[in-house]
């Protein structure tokens, strides 16, 4: 038995300012702080049980995690694993810049849209040798904060699914949003709430 909170990072400043969020190190905007803060206050008034909290060491997903941490009165592990996908020549651009300057449309997995970013796959590879750990070990309750197209790898490899499922579908939530992932006693994995927005309200 096993039950995972995903949680994706607040708003950002990044979100307001057409910047690439990827490796840069955003701060969340004042409103992201506030909705960090209702998550935690909401989440803490509805879990039981002791819950271990693993973050993306990103700023935005730092502060995310401390807020949500304080109320559960536990500190967050941080992780560079749960970093968004590095975008390459594109951190630090806005994503106009992106959008003019990239030199290879994403197809499959394996493409890179600049030569020093990550590709799908390599964001999986990342991703795989901690996700064995937390699925593997004895934690029952985790929570993991982190950002929108890492934590769309993680529900895809939650379900089972090969990488290639990232070619044709996405399983893609919005900042701020909160995903309840469970495994039962015969190892079922299921999602049964996904992205919920509610709890920054």
């Amino acid at each position: 038995m096993k039950t995972i909170i995903t949680i994706q990072h607040t708003e950002s400043v990044h979100h307001t300012n057409g910047m690439v969020g990827s490796w840069t190190d955003w701060s969340l905007s004042e409103k992201g702080s506030e909705q960090a803060e209702n998550i935690g206050k909401n989440l803490s008034a509805e879990l039981s049980g002791k819950y271990v909290i693993y973050s993306s060491d990103l700023l935005r997903a730092k502060q995310t995690a401390e807020a949500i941490g304080k109320y559960l009165g536990v500190k967050p592990i941080y992780k560079t694993e749960l970093r968004e996908r590095n975008l390459g020549e594109a951190v630090g651009k806005s994503v106009r810049w992106l959008r003019e300057n990239m030199e290879k449309p994403e197809r499959t997995v394996d493409d890179r849209l600049f030569p020093s970013a990550e590709s799908r796959r390599e964001e999986w590879n990342r991703l795989k040798p901690f996700f064995d750990e937390i699925t593997s070990n004895g934690e029952k309750y985790i929570i993991i904060v982190s950002h929108g197209d890492l934590l769309s790898v993680f529900n895809a490899m939650w379900l089972g699914l090969p990488a290639e499922f990232l070619e044709k579908a996405e399983l893609f939530g919005v900042s701020g949003g909160v995903s309840f992932l469970f495994e039962n006693a015969e190892g079922k994995r299921f999602i049964k709430k996904m992205s919920d927005t509610s709890y920054m309200k």
